[in-house]
């Protein structure tokens, strides 16, 4: 696992913000997250915004996706499918020996990732000056490979062959941003969005094995690992945790608030990946109008009942505190403005509220020298 130094509290988006002018959603993130301010994701900027555009664009630019406009497909049945794939699998080969113009073709097209582009701009001009961490986001493969389909119907993630044109994609488009975002002089952050990894378990996706999806995220971690990044996942559902807690990785992210409880059961796996310097990214603040009803008082004593449950089942205090990040419980891009910044104000709060907690607190002075630097 990459070594982490401990983030004690401090806070960082999911990814989408619900405007359609990037700099004003750059303000939000700036006044909210100093520490560790992420890109947004414009999704009211129109379908571009869409995962299939945002991170997967080599797949269009090859060809192996076409849009029709109603619906975007692997071109499976093209006559000359085997010579595009060539063409894709000599770009991904040259990318992971480390070839950056090669890694190129992987990048997200700035029609598709204002927000990202104009987060670049921004920290160039110095207009940040707080971070120590620097957060982006690529889509997770089980989500698309579920959402997309080939030429004759079939979901793409039942498809080996697809299945694995998805990942090397998501992977490279992650180190892509692993190592712009490392350009600018910060630690990068990379999560994988997976709120699919629930399916895991059901009987209506029997197929889908546990050993499917850590190899895939592994894949892509490996790739963010390669530029010395730390690789994340944000899952906003009732999971099965102990994968991801098997996973190499550094940070899960999960929605505190709804399925906190949910971690209960994995105990004695959340222990373990703790002990190996695993973070949790607390989604604490609820991305719903239940916002408007909590403050920081009760978003912190929710917090705390459920790290009390915690310690009772032999998870110490000062790691959970010392080995935390609090973020919103979700993406904000479906909200109105004036909830999104409800939730960024309070995620903001809250992680004040703990981060003098650990200040003030004489037991963890020891750890505090450990807290990065801008």
């Amino acid at each position: 696992m990459f070594k982490f130094l401990f983030p004690a509290g401090m806070a960082t988006g999911v990814g989408s913000l619900p405007f359609i002018d990037p700099e004003t959603a750059l303000a939000v993130i700036k006044k909210s997250l100093p520490h560790i301010p992420h890109w947004p994701q414009l999704p009211q900027r129109g379908r571009q915004e869409h995962f299939v555009f945002q991170f997967l664009q080599v797949l269009h630019d090859t060809v192996l996706l076409i849009d029709s406009g109603d619906h975007v497909i692997f071109n499976t049945d093209a006559s000359d499918w085997l010579e595009k794939l060539t063409r894709f699998y000599g770009y991904c080969m040259d990318a992971q020996s480390g070839d950056i113009n090669s890694l190129k073709h992987f990048a997200s097209p700035k029609f598709a990732a204002e927000g990202l582009y104009a987060f670049l701009s921004k920290f160039q001009q110095s207009d940040f000056t707080s971070e120590r961490y620097l957060k982006g986001h690529i889509a997770g493969p089980l989500s698309v490979g579920l959402n997309l389909k080939n030429s004759r119907g079939r979901i793409a993630y039942y498809e080996p062959e697809l299945r694995e044109i998805i990942v090397h994609s998501l992977s490279l488009n992650a180190r892509w941003q692993a190592s712009v975002l490392s350009d600018l002089g910060r630690p990068a952050i990379i999560f994988v969005d997976e709120p699919a990894v629930g399916v895991c378990g059901s009987s209506h996706y029997i197929t889908i094995t546990r050993e499917m999806i850590l190899k895939d995220l592994n894949a892509i971690f490996s790739e963010i690992h390669a530029e010395n990044a730390v690789a994340g996942v944000h899952a906003c559902a009732s999971v099965d945790w102990s994968i991801l807690f098997e996973a190499e990785l550094e940070i899960v992210n999960l929605d505190a608030y709804c399925f906190g409880n949910s971690l209960l059961c994995y105990a004695s796996d959340l222990k373990n990946f703790l002990e190996r310097g695993g973070i949790i990214a607390w989604g604490i603040v609820p991305t719903s109008q239940n916002a408007v009803e909590e403050n920081v008082a009760s978003l912190i004593r929710r917090l705390e009942n459920l790290w009390e449950k915690l310690q009772c089942q032999g998870i110490s205090r000062e790691k959970l505190l010392m080995q935390s990040m609090i973020t919103p419980s979700c993406g904000t891009g479906l909200l109105s403005p004036e909830l999104c910044r409800r939730i960024y104000n309070l995620t903001a709060q809250v992680s004040d509220k703990l981060m003098n907690q650990i200040k003030n607190d004489p037991s963890l002075s020891s750890l505090t020298n450990l807290i990065p630097s801008p």
